[in-house]
């Protein structure tokens, strides 16, 4: 069976509390929107992808992209791995899946790139969740994406 939103279809939009505040992908268009689902908050894996993204914060801000990541944690949870870990990227609070399974990435990892006009341009679903995107690959997928008119 296809992931769904598949390249080149309307992604869907959603609202999800998170540790900047409520995040509603509709009023970031406009600008280039990187999702990142992952399995949960403080595993090993995840741990060190997005320690590898505070790494490199200057190379992160510079992907031109609002980036967020998404898992099924709460928002306490969100909040004590990113204070345990000094993490720089926001975390949303799927807690119901709702936003996983409309994604087809519920409790895994993958990455969904979304255009200014909300449109899916990229997407990458890690088979066993073992790695991860680096900020290179982020980045490569991103300047791959036609700039827009």
């Amino acid at each position: 069976m296809a992931k769904t939103p598949q390249v080149g279809e309307q992604a869907p939009d959603f609202e999800l509390p998170g540790t900047d505040g409520p995040f509603r992908l509709s009023e970031h268009r406009g600008e280039r929107v990187v999702l990142l689902f992952y399995p949960g908050d403080n595993t090993p894996v995840c741990k060190k992808q997005f320690c590898s993204y505070r790494d490199r914060a200057d190379d992160f801000a510079a992907l031109d992209a609002t980036v967020v990541g998404i898992s099924a944690q709460d928002l306490a949870s969100h909040e004590g791995f990113i204070l345990k870990n000094s993490l720089t990227v926001p975390l949303l609070a799927d807690v119901d899946k709702t936003v996983g399974k409309a994604y087809s990435a519920s409790g895994k990892r993958a990455v969904v790139i979304i255009d200014e006009q909300g449109v899916v341009r990229h997407r990458h679903d890690h088979r066993l969740g073992l790695d991860y995107q680096s900020v290179d690959d982020l980045k490569a997928a991103l300047d791959a994406i036609p700039a827009r008119a």
